[in-house]
């Protein structure tokens, strides 16, 4: 083979993988919930890829231009900057994540605490309902009161 057809074979190869990037990521189900920028943002990055790809000596005219030798240089450097908002990215993300994972765990043992609460009086009731049943000539015993509910509202 000669080093033309390689480098069309890579070509298609690099198209393919971004087609595929893209398709993936507008068909994802978690594609719902991205924000429209993050949307622009990766779509602009596939078609640069996709034109550098088709279009390398133009990336290296580019590279000359900003004062960066090569083209690959240039794409290197651009790569690094993508890696570090994507993990940046990534990192906020979690974080937003464990907070919520936080409130909801804290909303869980609030409702535990309430239903342990509510379940403690219902014996008791239960307790004293059945101790008037079998002494029934001791007189009526007053019930607890049902203490009132601690849960916020819409809850």
């Amino acid at each position: 083979m000669t080093q033309e057809a390689n480098t069309v074979i890579l070509q298609i190869l690099l198209l393919a993988a971004a087609v595929g990037a893209l398709v993936y990521f507008v068909r994802s189900g978690q594609s719902v919930g991205v924000r429209a920028s993050k949307r622009i943002a990766f779509g602009a990055f596939i078609v640069l890829n996709i034109y550098a790809v088709l279009r390398p000596d133009d990336l290296t005219y580019l590279a000359r231009a900003v004062g960066i030798g090569r083209g690959t240089d240039l794409l290197v450097y651009l790569l690094v900057v993508a890696f570090v908002f994507g993990m940046l990215n990534t990192y906020l993300r979690d974080r937003e994540i464990s907070q919520h994972l936080t409130n909801l765990a804290r909303q869980i043992a609030v409702r535990d605490a309430e239903l342990t609460r509510r379940e403690n009086d219902l014996e008791q009731r239960l307790t004293v309902l059945e101790q008037q049943a079998v002494h029934p000539s001791a007189g009526a015993v007053a019930l607890p009161a049902a203490a009132p509910s601690t849960a916020p509202e819409g809850q």
